[in-house]
């Protein structure tokens, strides 16, 4: 077999193409291909008066608990803006952050919750106008997963705040890298064992 498993030295009945005197097994072949991914966005207004926002994202197209399809989150990328995706103005020290969740919230919850797909923190400095200074590192923003995460839920949340000293209101925008998948005994016990 080689270092490469979906090639092989026998015939194949299905479908065979030579490549290099070896046979392809189209099974194995899309089997080990990766799952098409697709984008999910959402924005949310976290004005800018340090009141708790949140507004819900509708999985159900995606998720369905008798088909046993789930959503596998990836990768979450966010961004902090005005209302037009620009740089967000500021009148002094500013803070907005977020949280991704699997259950509605009242207001910000710590990581632990278990609840929490995703959070980030924005830090600001600056005498008025663009900030000249910024900072995540309280929290970092990309979210990035080995194997992903998984969601069983038809609804996700997109919750956040941002703070007075910026002079508009705040947008936070995420994009959600995802996949649909049936959910076996896996990624079952990956559910009960992480959270929802």
């Amino acid at each position: 077999m080689g270092q490469y498993p979906i090639l092989t030295s026998t015939t194949v009945a299905m479908f065979k193409t030579r490549v290099r005197s070896s046979i392809i097994d189209c099974n194995l072949f899309l089997k080990g291909m990766a799952k098409e991914s697709f984008f999910i966005r959402k924005t949310l207004n976290c004005d800018n008066d340090n009141s708790y926002q949140e507004t819900p994202i509708d999985m159900g197209a995606y998720v369905d608990a008798l088909g046993k399809s789930i959503v596998r989150i990836h990768n979450i990328a966010v961004t902090f803006s005005d209302s037009t995706g620009r740089s967000s103005n500021i009148n002094s020290e500013a803070a907005a952050q977020f949280q991704l969740l699997t259950q509605s919230q009242s207001n910000i919850v710590l990581p632990s919750d278990r609840s929490i797909i995703s959070t980030g923190k924005l830090l600001v400095d600056g005498a008025g106008g663009v900030a000249t200074h910024v900072s995540q590192d309280y929290d970092i923003l990309p979210q990035h997963w080995t194997n992903g995460y998984l969601v069983a839920v038809d609804t996700l949340y997109l919750g956040g705040a941002a703070s007075t000293g910026f002079a508009g209101n705040v947008y936070c925008s995420v994009v959600m890298e995802c996949t649909v998948e049936t959910m076996g005994q896996s990624a079952a016990m990956a559910l009960a064992l992480s959270q929802q």
